[in-house]
């Protein structure tokens, strides 16, 4: 992508009811736009880092056997009140609104109730199941606080992926192919080495759940970590019992302060009995459903890589979801060094490597510099009279302090891509 051609331009200041690191740095960036306290559009750039966010997870989805589909936003009073979670006094997060025709529907705060009322017409016999379906899909939830940027919002976009199974050993099963999974996309995310498997509360379906918690100064939670093992405990069922029972020891755990990244928990059949989600064993007996729950919110993803490793220059993306691999820098009005620029842009395309070309002429060098630094992308190529006449293009990392002059040749071997089909 050439900037000249991206409609979006880097701002110097955030708007000032903006209180998150991870809102300012990607307003000032241009990656989301502010519509209203919790609510934002993503940007082509912010799009970028979405989308790769999203294959990144639906990668590890399908590789544990989920298979991908799309529930409706717009949610039936009739099936909720089977759970009895329509009532406002039960969930007061509900967005509803009143059809034209007569009636009342919301809109999906979740999705347990969705699920186990498709799966009902699809399930019968125990030759059905195990099903692991999931969907991403923006959830809508009446937050009263929602000063967290991307990281808390009244409308966001998330994965859910809920498992239905046939017995308990059949669900733990797979409950343990998913912690792998979670940890496998957050360190494909660049904050595995700072996300902890955290042993939270498991309400009234199991003695814990599990939530991955990653470790910033900003984060709304408190985890009890134990460093040598990386196993963390959430501030709410921190007590010397649990401690014992994960064979921890007290005074070797740390405090820390987190944010909640995903989270993954068993449901038994809270879900399944109100809908009467049954299979029928090898026996023709009638059994339960046993479902499980595994969410990721993919801004909340975002906003914490953001949170967790900018620097004072602005953001430092990961190479696996940064919007482009490359931002390249042409400097100055010389044709042969536009020529140049032009020439390595168009090979590094060739190559399929992204590249985000700063060609534009009404900027000065420092200007181009700071907007490299704010927009974060891996790698800063910069094109000028200086990296010509020393034989090549300047090459610098984004969190390193100099850059080096080498080859188009030598560039092209640190990328090791092959050429476009």
């Amino acid at each position: 992508m050439r900037q000249s051609k991206l409609f979006t331009k880097t701002k110097k200041e955030a708007p000032t009811d903006e209180v998150s690191k991870n809102a300012e740095l990607l307003i000032r960036g241009g990656f989301i736009h502010k519509e209203m306290a919790g609510v934002y559009s993503y940007l082509p750039l912010g799009l970028r880092v979405l989308n790769k966010i999203e294959n990144i997870i639906r990668e590890e989805m399908n590789a544990v056997g989920g298979t991908e589909m799309r529930t409706a936003v717009l949610q039936n009073k009739e099936i909720w009140e089977k759970s009895n979670r329509w009532d406002d006094a039960i969930v007061d997060t509900w967005f509803k609104t009143k059809l034209k025709n007569g009636g009342e529907v919301g809109l999906s705060f979740t999705n347990e109730e969705a699920y186990s009322n498709i799966l009902k017409q699809y399930v019968s016999s125990y030759k059905d199941l195990p099903i692991y379906p999931y969907d991403f899909k923006d959830i809508f939830r009446n937050e009263v606080r929602s000063k967290s940027g991307i990281m808390r919002g009244r409308e966001f976009y998330w994965k859910a992926l809920y498992s239905f199974s046939r017995n308990e050993d059949e669900h733990n099963e797979f409950y343990e192919k998913m912690k792998i999974a979670y940890q496998n996309i957050f360190k494909r995310s660049g904050i595995g080495h700072l996300t902890y498997m955290t042993f939270a509360s498991g309400g009234s379906f199991s003695k814990y759940s599990h939530e991955f918690q990653t470790v910033i100064s900003v984060g709304e939670d408190t985890i009890y970590l134990d460093e040598d093992s990386s196993i963390a405990i959430n501030k709410e069922v921190y007590n010397d019992e649990t401690i014992k029972g994960l064979g921890l020891k007290k005074e070797k755990l740390v405090e820390k302060r987190a944010v909640e990244v995903g989270n993954i928990f068993s449901l038994g059949t809270k879900f399944s009995e109100p809908f009467d989600l049954k299979y029928k064993d090898e026996k023709s007996q009638d059994k339960l459903v046993i479902m499980g729950s595994y969410g990721i919110g993919l801004g909340r993803l975002m906003g914490t890589v953001v949170e967790a490793l900018a620097d004072d220059k602005g953001i430092i993306w990961p190479e696996s979801i940064a919007p482009f691999q490359v931002h390249l820098l042409l400097l100055g009005e010389d044709e042969s060094v536009k020529k140049e620029a032009d020439k390595i842009y168009d090979t590094l395309m060739k190559k399929n490597i992204e590249v985000l070309f700063d060609d534009r002429d009404s900027i000065s060098p420092g200007e181009k510099f700071a907007e490299a630094d704010l927009l974060g992308m891996p790698y800063r190529l910069v094109v000028s009279s200086r990296s010509m006449k020393e034989g090549g293009i300047e090459v610098k990392k984004r969190n390193e302090e100099k850059g080096k002059i080498i080859s188009l040749e030598d560039l092209l071997k640190i990328f090791k891509l092959e050429p476009r089909a």
